[in-house]
C-alpha cells in the first residue's frame, strides 16, 4: 500500500471511513501469487487469467536449472525441468513469459537469487523489446544469496563472488532501475529452516549489514546518495501461526531496521529508513493430515502482517491450501488470492490506526524479541559478519538445531499440530476424495520440449556475437572492479544462455558446497522410550551384521530443500546409525557410486522437488547394474500416492511423505527393511 492511501486509510470510524474504503478496493497491498511451471508460453497464460481475477501483481517462479544456472539440456537439469517453476534459458523465453503482458505498468517479483543479475538483464531487454522506458520497470529481484546457503540451496557460486553480483545489481539498478527494488532480503526460508522469530530477525538484519557494507565499501554509489541505496532494500519475511509473537516479530524488524540504518548508515531522512517488506505465509506448518486446515492456518498468519498498520506487508502472497499434497492448480491459487480480496475490500481492516499501539503485551514482547535479536546481530558480527558466519557454519548448525527441537516437540506431543498429532480422528474430505486430480502435474513432454527450444535457439542466434559477450562476461569477471551488469546485458541481448552465462562465470569463481550443519556438533534427540527402544534396535541388527549400520542419506538433482534430508540425518546418527549424508545438488550416478564404495546398508533419497519419477529409478538401475540388489531404497517428499505406488513397482522399498511425521518410527521402519534383505 502507498503511505499516502496508508496514512488516509488509518483515519477513524468517522466521514472518512468511506473515502477509506474505497481506497481499500482501489490500493491495498500488492496481491500475488507465486506462480510458473511447464513452459513460458503456459505460465504466461496462467499469470493472465489470475491478472484478469485481480491480482495486483506477478510472483514469478523458476524452475531449478534456471535458478541454479542451468540449461535444460545439462545433466543435473534431469527431471527439474518445468517442475516447481518456469524454465527460463534465454530473452525469447522471457518474451512468451511476459507476452501482452506490459512490464512498464506491471509489479514483477522474481525470486531468483544465485542468476537474479541475469534475470534481471532478460527482463530489462524483454522490456526493451516492448519499447517500455527501463525508469518505469517496478517490481523485486530476490537477490539474497546468504539464505540460499542455509535454507534453499540454490547458490552457485562461493561467497565472496556471490556477495559481489550482488552488489553490482544493486549499484545498477539504483542509477538505471530507480523504481525497482534491486534486493529483497529473504527470512522467509530462514524460518522454514527452523529460525525462531529472533534468528529470522537477526539474520536477515546481519544480511541486510552485510550487503549495504559490500555496496558501500565498493565505491559505486557516492557517498552522498547511499541513502537511495538503503531505501531500495526490500525485504521477504515469513509469517507463522503463533499469531501474537509474528506481529511483534514485525514490529521489532521494523524497529531495529529503523536504527540501523540510522545509527549506522547515517540515513536522516525517516522515509528512506522505512521496513518495506513482502510477505509469504508460512508453508512448514502446512500438512498433508487433513489439509482443509491449512485454510484456517494461511489466515490466520496473513492477519499477523495485516492487521497492525505500524508494521504492516507491502505486499502479500500465500500459499495454497494443498501445498503439502502437490503442486496447486490454477484453482488453489485463485482461492489465496480471494482471501486476501475478503480481507482487503469485505472487511474494516484499512478504516483504523494501529489496532495495537498502546498495548502492554505486545509492547513487552516487541522490546523482548528486539533486544535479543540485537544480541545475536552483535554476535554475528564479532565472528566478522553474515559470510563468515555461514563459512564458519554457525549460522546452519543453528536452524538445523531450531529445527530439530520443533520436530521433537511435535513428535512428543509437546507442540500440537491439529489433524497430525492431536484431533487425528476425520471425516473423509471432498476436497482429497480424488487425490490425483487435486493437485496440478507438469506434463513429462515439457523438458524434451525445452530441450529442443535451446538447440534450435542455439543454432539460429548470431554465434559469434554470443561468443564475443561471452568473452566480455569472462574478462570482466576476472577484474574485481568491473561491475558485471553490462557485460550481463550484452549476454542477453546477444542470445547468450542461463546455462553459458553461469558457465562463464563459474570458470572464474568455481563453485561451492555450503556445510550441511549436521556435524558432531548438531544436536542430540532427547532420549524418549521410543528412540531408546529404536537405538537398542540399531545395536541389536548392527551386531548380527557384524558392523554398524551404514545409511546414505541423498539429495539427487537440484532440489536445494535439504531440512527433511538434515533432520533424518540427525536422528538416524542419534539413533547410532552411521550416516553419510554429502549434502545437495547430486547426479544419481554420484549417489549410486557413493553408496557402493561406503557399502551402506540403505539408501535414503529426499526429493522435494516433484523430480522423483525420474531421478528415483536412475539411481536404483545404477545400483542393480552394479549388482547391488540387498540394499533397499526408500524415499521422501512431497509425493502423491499414484507415484508412491509407481515407485515401488520399480523397486522402491517404502514412501514416506509429511505424514510420517514421526522420524524415530520411520527409522524403525527402515531397520525392519534392513533386516527383511
Amino acid at each position: 500500500m502507498s503511505h499516502a492511501a496508508e496514512s488516509r486509510a488509518a483515519a477513524p470510524n468517522t466521514a472518512g471511513a468511506a473515502q477509506s474504503r474505497q481506497l481499500a478496493r482501489d490500493r491495498p497491498w500488492v496481491m500475488r501469487t507465486y506462480a510458473g511451471h511447464s513452459t513460458p508460453a503456459q505460465s504466461n497464460a496462467l499469470y493472465r487469467r489470475n491478472l484478469a481475477k485481480g491480482q495486483t501483481g506477478l510472483s514469478v517462479a523458476f524452475d531449478l536449472p534456471t535458478q541454479t544456472g542451468y540449461d535444460p539440456d545439462a545433466v543435473l537439469a534431469a527431471g527439474e525441468v518445468g517442475k516447481v517453476g518456469v524454465p527460463i534459458a534465454h530473452v525469447g523465453d522471457v518474451e512468451a513469459l511476459f507476452d501482452r503482458i506490459p512490464l512498464a505498468r506491471t509489479n514483477t517479483s522474481m525470486t531468483i537469487n544465485a542468476t537474479a543479475m541475469w534475470l534481471l538483464a532478460l527482463y530489462q531487454v524483454a522490456a526493451e523489446r516492448q519499447g517500455a522506458d527501463i525508469r518505469e520497470l517496478a517490481g523485486t529481484t530476490q537477490n539474497d544469496i546468504v539464505k540460499e546457503y542455509l535454507s534453499r540451496g540454490t547458490y552457485v557460486f562461493p561467497p565472496g563472488p556471490s556477495l559481489r553480483l550482488t552488489t553490482d545489481l544493486i549499484a545498477y539498478a539504483v542509477r538505471a532501475l530507480p523504481k525497482w527494488n534491486p534486493i529483497n532480503i529473504c527470512s522467509y526460508h530462514l524460518q522454514e529452516a527452523g529460525a525462531d522469530p529472533v534468528q529470522e530477525i537477526a539474520y536477515a538484519l546481519s544480511t541486510a549489514i552485510a550487503v549495504l557494507d559490500a555496496v558501500r565499501d565498493s565505491g559505486q554509489v557516492p557517498q552522498g546518495e547511499f541513502d537511495h541505496v538503503v531505501e531500495r532494500i526490500s525485504f521477504f519475511v515469513n509469517a507463522g501461526v503463533r499469531f501474537v509473537e509474528e506481529l511483534c516479530k514485525m514490529r521489532a524488524f521494523t524497529e531495529l531496521w529503523d536504527e540501523i540504518t540510522r545509527e549506522r548508515y547515517g540515513v536522516t531522512d525517516p522515509m528512506k529508513r522505512r521496513f518495506r517488506y513482502g510477505v509469504q505465509v508460512n508453508s512448514l506448518g502446512l500438512t498433508e493430515a487433513q489439509p482443509e486446515n491449512n485454510v484456517a492456518r494461511i489466515m490466520l498468519e496473513m492477519l499477523a502482517v495485516t492487521l497492525a498498520k505500524g508494521a504492516r506487508a507491502r505486499a502479500v502472497q500465500l500459499p495454497a491450501w494443498n501445498e503439502a499434497l502437490g503442486l496447486p492448480r490454477p484453482w488453489d491459487q485463485q482461492w489465496s488470492l480471494r482471501m486476501q480480496q475478503v480481507l482487503a475490500f469485505e472487511s474494516d481492516l484499512l478504516e483504523y490506526g494501529d489496532l495495537f499501539a498502546g498495548s502492554h503485551e505486545v509492547e513487552a514482547k516487541t522490546a523482548q524479541l528486539a533486544a535479543a535479536a540485537r544480541a545475536e546481530i552483535a554476535r554475528v558480527q564479532k565472528m566478522g559478519g553474515v559470510v563468515a558466519a555461514v563459512e564458519s557454519g554457525y549460522l546452519k548448525s543453528r536452524l538445523v538445531a531450531n529445527h530439530a527441537a520443533r520436530r521433537a516437540r511435535i513428535e512428543s506431543g509437546e507442540q500440537i499440530v491439529i489433524g497430525v498429532n492431536a484431533y487425528t480422528e476425520t471425516e473423509p474430505s471432498p476436497l482429497i476424495a480424488d487425490l490425483d486430480a487435486a493437485i496440478q502435474t507438469v506434463d513429462p513432454g515439457v523438458e524434451q520440449h525445452a530441450i529442443s527450444a535451446v538447440a534450435r535457439w542455439r543454432a539460429s542466434r548470431d554465434a559469434a556475437a554470443a561468443d564475443a559477450a561471452l568473452a566480455r562476461l569472462t574478462a570482466d569477471a576476472a577484474d574485481p572492479a568491473v561491475n558485471l551488469m553490462p557485460a550481463t546485458l550484452d549476454c542477453a541481448r546477444a542470445g547468450v544462455t542461463t546455462g553459458e552465462w553461469a558457465g562463464a562465470l563459474r570458470a572464474v569463481f568455481g563453485e561451492f558446497r555450503a556445510p550441511t550443519g549436521i556435524g558432531a556438533d548438531a544436536p542430540t534427540a532427547s532420549a524418549s522410550s521410543q528412540l531408546v527402544a529404536l537405538r537398542e534396535y540399531v545395536r541389536e541388527t548392527s551386531r548380527e551384521r557384524g558392523r554398524r549400520l551404514r545409511i546414505l542419506v541423498g539429495k539427487p538433482g537440484l532440489d536445494g530443500h535439504s531440512n527433511g534430508a538434515e533432520q533424518i540425518a540427525v536422528r538416524a546418527r542419534d539413533a547410532g546409525f552411521e550416516v553419510v549424508y554429502q549434502g545437495i545438488r547430486l547426479t544419481p550416478a554420484q549417489i549410486a557410486a557413493a553408496a557402493i564404495a561406503e557399502d551402506v546398508h540403505c539408501v535414503g533419497l529426499s526429493v522435494l522437488s516433484g523430480s522423483h519419477l525420474r531421478l528415483v529409478p536412475d539411481v536404483i538401475e545404477r545400483l542393480r547394474a552394479a549388482g547391488v540388489t540387498d540394499v533397499p531404497v526408500v524415499v521422501g517428499g512431497i509425493i502423491p500416492d499414484a507415484d508412491a505406488k509407481a515407485l515401488k513397482e520399480l523397486g522402491v522399498a517404502e514412501v514416506f511423505t509429511p505424514k510420517d511425521y514421526d522420524m524415530t518410527e520411520s527409522l524403525t521402519r527402515i531397520v525392519d527393511l534392513i533386516r527383511a534383505c
